[in-house]
């Protein structure tokens, strides 16, 4: 099964990191974002990814390109033109890059990429959120559903921490960042028949979140599947610190392969 990855926005509230490279390359722990995601597939065996490319789509095919030489001790003989490569720590990954637009909306992008996928059901996620979500279990629960589309839903905690209040004024709780009020978010992580190119039109302004994902619900044609651990994106530069931090002091939790 193939896995699409939306890699294509512009990434402005990023700041000057995306002024330099789009948003699924800015790094954490020194490795862009993308990578990390790609990594959570690859632990539950699917290998074979499909990257949404748009703003600065030459960064991301430079990357993997040159992934191979440039994770790799290697002598450069310049005498002889020769370079011979001592020991490699690559990854079992096929990776297809397809530029889909420089300003095209996210439903547009995966509508373009239709003859790469065929008649067959893939993954899709956006190329700026970790989770350690079960793919496996996933993948399962979309196949029960028997329906065309499957996301994963995340109950994020809330900005700010919440007191009750009596009605005499006195405080008698206080939460820590509770979840906001039982409410469910598309985390993305989606399970895909098919069938959903149907719900795309053709053209440049389709927004995947939009018709696309109402119009299956309306059908009784889009599945949730609910995530109760980690979902983390990176929207902002303060998103960006956290999750360097959170590698950096070995905590990450969407770190679910081995070394």
């Amino acid at each position: 099964m193939k896995v699409v990855i939306l890699a294509g926005g512009l990434g402005t509230r990023l700041g000057e990191e995306t002024g330099i490279r789009p948003k699924p390359m800015v790094g954490i722990g020194g490795k862009p974002i993308l990578w990390h995601i790609m990594k959570i597939y690859s632990h539950y065996g699917f290998n074979d990814f499909v990257v949404l490319c748009g703003y600065k789509s030459e960064v991301i095919k430079e990357y993997f390109v040159n992934y191979y030489m440039n994770n790799s001790d290697v002598t450069v003989d310049l005498s002889t033109n020769n370079v011979d490569v001592h020991q490699n720590t690559s990854e079992p990954w096929k990776v297809t890059m397809v530029y889909t637009g420089r300003n095209t909306l996210t439903g547009s992008r995966i509508k373009r990429i239709q003859k790469f996928i065929g008649n067959e059901p893939f993954m899709l996620t956006y190329g700026d959120g970790v989770s350690n979500v079960n793919i496996k279990e996933l993948v399962e629960n979309h196949k029960k559903s028997g329906k065309f589309a499957t996301l994963t839903a995340y109950q994020p905690e809330g900005r700010f921490g919440a007191i009750g209040i009596e009605n005499d004024g006195s405080i008698s709780n206080f939460h820590e960042k509770p979840k906001q009020g039982g409410a469910w978010i598309n985390a993305g992580f989606f399970v895909l028949q098919p069938e959903i190119f149907d719900y795309i039109l053709d053209g440049d302004d389709v927004t995947w979140e939009q018709d696309p994902l109402k119009n299956l619900a309306k059908n009784n044609q889009l599945n949730a599947y609910k995530h109760n651990g980690f979902w983390h994106a990176m929207d902002m530069l303060k998103d960006k610190i956290d999750l360097n931090n959170m590698w950096l002091e070995d905590k990450a939790p969407w770190k679910v392969w081995e070394d």
